[in-house]
């Protein structure tokens, strides 16, 4: 059974997708740019500020779920520019657990509303 995962403290989706979905005991949280949950518009500020506010919307989606940061087994980094590798990490370093989630780095064309990074999460539930 897939139930849909949403909190009130994250971005909302800006299409036609769900935040999240559970099914059984994984959790998929759908790419997350650094939108402010408040107005629905991307914050200010760099690659640094954009990322906290992605990990912070993640983070709410997890707590909505019943789940944390030590529960992420796999993310997905899209980056627009993969010079801002470096900064983009420090900040997601700060949020995961050891040991840290297995993951992808890549860099794309472009971002929902010319963001500079999103990323998606695969979580196990307890």
């Amino acid at each position: 059974m897939r139930q849909p995962v949403s909190a009130p403290n994250a971005a909302k989706p800006i299409g036609p997708y769900s935040p999240g979905i559970r099914a059984g005991n994984l959790l998929f949280l759908s790419g997350q740019v650094g939108f402010d949950p408040s107005t629905g518009v991307l914050v200010d500020g760099d690659i640094s500020a954009q990322t906290d506010q992605v990990m912070r919307n993640i983070g709410a989606l997890l707590k909505a779920a019943g789940a944390d940061f030590r529960h992420v087994v796999r993310t997905t980094v899209f980056l627009a520019d993969m010079n801002e590798f470096a900064a983009m990490n420090a900040v997601y370093g700060r949020y995961v657990v050891d040991p840290p989630p297995a993951r992808s780095t890549v860099q794309v064309a472009a971002l929902p509303r010319n963001a500079r990074v999103e990323i998606d999460v695969i979580a196990m539930i307890e």
